[in-house]
């Protein structure tokens, strides 16, 4: 018997690798099995693998994630892609859709069970997005629609039963403005650059605002052309991004690959924007005397009333807070060796940060071992002693912000958990005050705010049309053995819902920066760009990146805090000046202690970098 040969998964998983290489026609492709989202990289591709005892559904959408990860890297270009695509908001993720929509439609018309699978997954996927509860257009995504819509039409196969939840609302509408151009892609299916072009002319004939690169004036010279896709492979770290299969993250990936590819001119178009939002060019607000964060003057939120600041223990019910505890406390015991490890090393290299000098010379302490002969000679001889330094380690303060939005969903957001319950033990232990906070909002694309913006006629320009939630796991005055048992909170799916960073940035910042610790260090934990189809709906469609920048900027610029970024298979350098990236959840914690026992080695904070 073959290693292995006992586990009934074994045939599943051969299966599935040589269905993977033969649809993406390479041999070498290496196909992995793991928990969490699906990714590629490179020439790397890792699936979920289903649990025994999974429904036929469950497995024939895993299938359908292999297959269609396949077919991406058999027919999808990036570096193309990216060069053609808008910038941001609802226009990118409608281009993202559609291309979708061409890789999925080549393959289900070649193989009819692959058009199955296809559709189990994307069942499923629409499922986890809570597209089969929507039951009013204005929750129905427009960007989701318009991708679905295509995909039915270059296949010519009804689409499940979740996803024509969402195109039901649209169907008339699409039909009418971008009906011509939608039966226009069925001739350049296999033509990515054409396919992309007339991608365009749909996103301007619905009316979305979109802001796109210029393309070179001989784009559409084919040897040129060719030419061009030739540099921009050599030259582009696309074929490392990671392309995860949800919602949130499928816009995600497509702007992280446009930020690498117009990387110099970033700041200068959102000059621009921000010039077109306020002619008057309002300078930019200062922090207040505590040093808070005013908000950006460019931003605002269509109404606040809605916003929630809540500890996690009033948004669950006891009893059921102590069973996600328990769930929790599950996985920490199959990591019990990682988890282990990692708070040790961390208390290590703290506790050598805290007392590791000594002064010499002293008429008093700890006997030098070094002058033990002289004063066996002469035991009256002075200055024979030594005394540990203590050093200024124990004003300390710090903030974990994890990113609590739908696509943490999973590995991710139990990852982030197990290594928030080790930085707080950890730190505890080492007299180190630590909060541990968390972002998402009150509801999917949109709350009681856009409800208020609706019955006040739609005015152009709303700013935020989402709910805030901020959770607070942890303050930074409770024990830890009080608040252990909040961050089963985070197991908890239906809290996970939209995410926008910059304000949370700024509520977070705002509580550390008048803590009296003379060191304060800020940590992110996030997978993604801001996302609100609420609010990038209609308002430009960089709305809350901008605003994200302008809180990092603020922080790393103007504020004494330390501020560092991990994103989870998602390259958030180029926000943050201090960030890592890390491509698999389970690289979290490794990621989280060494980045945080980095900034001890450093000085404090005292004074801003703006002179600098």
């Amino acid at each position: 018997m073959t290693p292995g040969e006992d586990n009934p998964l074994e045939p599943f998983k051969r299966a599935t690798v040589a269905t993977v290489r033969a649809l993406a026609e390479d041999d070498e492709l290496e196909v992995s099995f793991g928990q969490g989202n699906p990714t590629a990289r490179g020439n790397r591709l890792r699936l979920p693998l289903p649990v025994l005892g999974s429904e036929e559904a469950e497995i024939n959408a895993v299938r359908g994630m292999g297959d269609e990860l396949a077919l991406r890297f058999k027919h999808h270009d990036e570096a193309m892609h990216s060069r053609y695509s808008p910038r941001g908001g609802a226009a990118e993720e409608m281009f993202q859709w559609i291309e979708d929509a061409r890789i999925a439609s080549i393959g289900s018309l070649r193989m009819a069970g692959v058009a199955a699978n296809l559709d189990a997954s994307l069942e499923a996927q629409c499922r986890q997005a809570a597209f089969d509860a929507i039951v009013d257009v204005a929750d129905a995504p427009l960007s989701v629609a318009v991708g679905l819509l295509v995909r039915q039409f270059l296949t010519g196969r009804e689409l499940p039963p979740a996803a024509e939840n969402v195109v039901r609302h649209w169907r008339s509408f699409v039909d009418e403005q971008a009906g011509q151009d939608i039966k226009a892609l069925r001739d350049c299916m296999l033509d990515q650059r054409r396919f992309a072009s007339v991608c365009r002319e749909i996103i301007a004939d619905l009316g979305i605002a979109a802001e796109f690169d210029d393309l070179p004036e001989d784009s559409q010279n084919p040897e040129d052309a060719e030419t061009l896709d030739e540099e921009a492979d050599s030259d582009s770290e696309a074929s490392a991004e990671d392309v995860v299969l949800d919602d949130d993250a499928l816009s995600e990936e497509s702007a992280e690959g446009e930020t690498s590819m117009v990387e110099m001119d970033v700041d200068a178009d959102m000059d621009e924007l921000r010039a077109e939002a306020d002619p008057d060019e309002a300078p930019t607000p200062m922090p207040d005397e505590a040093g808070r964060i005013r908000m950006d003057v460019n931003y605002q939120a269509f109404t606040t009333e809605f916003d929630e600041v809540a500890a996690a223990e009033e948004l669950c019910p006891e009893e059921e807070l102590i069973r996600l505890r328990a769930l929790l406390d599950q996985q920490l015991l199959g990591l019990q060796h990682t988890t282990s490890r990692l708070a040790n090393r961390l208390q290590r290299r703290l506790l050598a940060r805290r007392n590791r000098t000594w002064e010499f010379d002293l008429e008093e302490g700890v006997l030098d071992a070094s002058r033990l002969a002289q004063v066996v000679v002469d035991p009256m001889s002075p200055l024979a002693y030594k005394q540990e330094k203590e050093m200024d380690f124990r004003d300390t303060a710090v903030t974990l912000l994890i990113d609590s939005s739908g696509s943490m969903r999973g590995r991710s957001i139990t990852i982030a958990a197990v290594c928030a319950d080790i930085l707080g033990r950890t730190l505890e232990r080492c007299a180190v005050r630590v909060e541990i906070l968390g972002f998402t909002t009150c509801a999917w694309r949109g709350g009681q705010a856009r409800e208020r913006w609706i019955a006040a006629g739609k005015p152009a320009s709303p700013g935020r049309l989402n709910d805030l939630r901020h959770i607070i796991y942890k303050s930074a005055d409770a024990a830890w053995h009080r608040c252990r048992r909040n961050l089963g909170l985070m197991m908890r799916e239906e809290q996970l819902k939209e995410n926008i960073d910059g304000e949370a940035l700024i509520w977070a910042h705002n509580r550390l920066v008048v803590r009296p610790e003379e060191r304060k260090i800020l940590m992110v934990v996030s997978d993604g760009l801001p996302v609100d189809n609420s609010t990038l709906l209609v308002n430009p469609s960089n709305y809350l990146e901008q605003h994200l920048k302008y809180a990092i900027d603020m922080i790393e610029i103007h504020s004494p805090v330390q501020l560092i970024a991990i994103g989870i298979g998602h390259d958030v350098t180029h926000h943050y000046s201090h960030a890592v990236t890390i491509t698999d959840a389970e690289q979290l914690g490794g990621a989280m202690t060494e980045q945080l026992a980095a900034l001890f080695d450093l000085a404090p904070r005292h004074a801003a970098k703006g002179g600098e």
